[in-house]
């Protein structure tokens, strides 16, 4: 499984930036592809995870209600709208993937054991 991510940047606070993960080498039809962020000096944070078998998402706290996660079929891509950003969104973002059995809902243990991991990309929130 390969995993490709893209669409950091620079963006003032209040603004909106848009992350893709395209995916590719699934070999089974159930996965969850996720997003995490490590800002500097803190620990990874699991953000949010969609599973393929029943399109359902998991976003956590820090970022419900501004973060929405989504995939294009078409592209087996899977996008993190981030709107509402603040300087507490800086760090680096990166997809990771598992592949499960049978039907999977997306929920915080979503987040743990992921099996493939992407380069990370930079979102920098300036004030």
């Amino acid at each position: 499984v390969q995993l490709q991510a893209s669409g950091g940047g620079l963006v003032q606070a209040g603004g909106s930036l848009r992350l893709s993960c395209a995916a590719s080498g699934f070999t089974r039809p159930t996965y969850v592809i996720s997003w995490f962020r490590q800002a500097p000096g803190k620990e990874r944070e699991g953000v949010s995870c969609f599973s393929s078998s029943d399109r359902s998402t998991y976003l956590a706290p820090s970022v419900k209600g501004r973060f929405t996660i989504s995939k294009d079929n078409a592209k087996d891509t899977v996008y993190l709208q981030m709107d509402s950003l603040g300087p507490e969104d800086t760090g680096v973002y990166y997809c990771a993937a598992k592949e499960l059995f049978g039907n999977y809902y997306c929920n915080p243990y979503s987040l743990e054991r992921m099996s493939y991991w992407g380069r990370g990309t930079q979102v920098t929130v300036g004030t």
